[in-house]
């Protein structure tokens, strides 16, 4: 970015009056009345939106990791994305390496670490509970305490295998002892999803928690569990984590309907559901929330202002000068577009969101 850099014409989901944002710096140091501001350099935004830079909650952003793993600029402000935060990829044992990444990257990162020291070097982590060690974790987190803001269980089945529910109560006290919340992936059972839920207190995470599978949060009427409302009123917070198996059309129809909403948007992105689909990119989840019915106000929020209140830096979630600039620009296009759930069933949107540029660490990226 130019010393001084102008943002011209564009206006929020919130406004129709357009206005003009003057950076220096990578700081935004005025926000004037549309095509008033002096300066040369200049990105004509005219019928374009500009929101705080959007925050992708749930991806996996370490580029040597099979299956769950990605570049984390190619899932980040290339895709119009300013921060994005590594859902567990890492454990103790290769957060390091994550962190040299995140250095030599334009995006903003954050990290959940993974309670087994491994991490996603296999996808059975949690299948040894030798691999959950206190010490390791805690040395981890003492050593990024910029990069480390909570802590990753991925409990089901297939990850925890015979170990039930017991690796979630260590994490459990390991996020007691640390101070750190929780982001709890939920699938298929065992352990049952009351178990689960029984265990995760204020400011924890439930992910995927519009999963279609046989152990997700509602009934067969299309009912949240009362594990769930309970939950809720505890202040567990709820994240869309599509990924690849984790989205339902059906399920989330069912949240719409009982008014069981997002606190956060988010894709668990990786190479394979960016390029091959069903994820693609943060832009096209949202544009799933639209299609349900949620307003574009709603969508925008729960990927910005929402997801930097759970990370307690709300200075990420607004557009107001002395701040430093994290911008997403975006279009609301008019046409059809098919959308794919995890399950295969597709529905044809009428409109759709297009992400344009964004601006992050001193830096515009168009997109």
């Amino acid at each position: 970015m130019e010393q001084r850099f102008i943002i011209r014409n564009v206006k929020t989901v919130h406004e129709d009056e357009p206005f003009d944002i003057v950076m220096e710096n990578g700081f935004i140091t005025e926000i004037t009345h549309a095509n008033t501001a002096q300066g040369a350099n200049s990105f004509d935004g005219t019928g374009l939106y500009v929101s705080s830079g959007w925050i992708d909650m749930h991806v996996h952003a370490v580029a040597k990791l099979e299956p769950y793993g990605d570049a984390i600029d190619e899932i980040g402000v290339k895709q119009g994305v300013a921060t994005i935060i590594d859902a567990g990829s890492c454990g103790a044992d290769t957060i390091g390496e994550l962190a040299a990444e995140v250095a030599r990257s334009k995006t903003n990162v954050f990290a959940f670490l993974n309670i087994s020291h491994i991490g996603l070097q296999r996808v059975d982590e949690l299948s040894s509970l030798e691999w959950i060690d206190a010490e390791k974790a805690t040395k981890a987190i003492n050593t990024y305490p910029d990069l480390i803001i909570g802590l990753k269980a991925r409990i089901s089945k297939s990850v925890v295998k015979d170990n039930g529910v017991e690796p979630l109560r260590l994490a459990r006290k390991l996020s007691e002892k640390t101070s750190l919340p929780l982001m709890v992936h939920i699938g298929s059972g065992p352990p049952p999803i009351e178990q689960v839920l029984e265990l995760l207190q204020k400011d924890d995470i439930i992910t995927h928690y519009l999963n279609g599978k046989a152990n997700n949060l509602f009934d067969t009427d299309g009912k949240p569990i009362p594990a769930l409302v309970e939950a809720i009123a505890r202040g567990v917070h709820l994240d869309v984590g599509h990924g690849t198996a984790s989205f339902s059309f059906l399920v989330a129809e069912y949240a719409k309907s009982q008014g069981i909403k997002p606190d956060t948007i988010s894709t668990d992105i990786y190479r394979g559901n960016r390029i091959h689909g069903p994820v693609y990119s943060l832009a096209n989840v949202m544009t799933k929330f639209l299609y349900l019915g949620y307003s574009l106000q709603e969508v925008v929020s729960a990927v910005t202002d929402h997801a930097a209140g759970w990370l307690r830096r709300p200075e990420l979630g607004r557009i107001q000068a002395g701040d430093a600039a994290h911008l997403t620009l975006f279009a609301l296009q008019q046409g059809a577009m098919s959308l794919t759930d995890s399950e295969g069933e597709t529905r044809i949107a009428d409109r759709y969101i297009e992400a344009r540029g964004v601006v992050v660490n001193g830096s515009f990226i168009t997109c």
